[in-house]
């Protein structure tokens, strides 16, 4: 008798676990972003920035643009901006305008694509920003959110 009090409940938490329905390990989760950085226009539309307080994008950035229209001192511009992190690297699509007069620059991602942890990363991020139209030096903010599954 004593043996069946000891088993019977094993047997029972053992039947509940196998019918129990499954628990999601991982589910996807939007991450703020509240990002600065600190780069170089390396000419030919192309840029490298370091980005810091970026917490999931903390890391590099490499982007290549192209000018998509002009209007006074205000350039058009699209392309992508791949950030580089511990985590993987997520690439952002984006469109913005450049004035040429003061430096101050603004762009809009349009669409998300991630590698490693960022895989399957979705959201939206915005980029403010100057450039010293002299140097090629600039600095800029991102913000944002990234929604995505960080589970391993």
């Amino acid at each position: 008798m004593k043996a069946l009090r000891i088993i019977l409940p094993l047997v029972i938490a053992f039947a509940m676990a196998a019918v129990a329905p499954a628990v999601a390990l991982g589910s996807t989760a939007c991450h703020s972003v509240d990002a600065t950085g600190v780069g170089q226009d390396l000419g030919e539309g192309r840029t490298v920035a370091q980005i810091s307080d970026g917490g999931l994008l903390q890391g590099t950035t490499a982007a290549s643009f192209q000018i998509t229209g002009l209007s006074g001192t205000v350039a058009s511009f699209a392309g992508t901006i791949t950030f580089t992190t511990n985590r993987g690297t997520l690439t952002a699509t984006v469109a913005g305008t450049l004035d040429l007069a003061t430096g101050a620059f603004s762009a809009t991602s349009s669409s998300l694509s991630g590698t490693g942890k960022l895989a399957g990363a979705s959201g939206s991020l915005v980029f403010n920003g100057v450039e010293n139209l002299a140097t090629g030096t600039f600095t800029e903010v991102i913000t944002g959110s990234i929604c995505v599954d960080l589970a391993p």
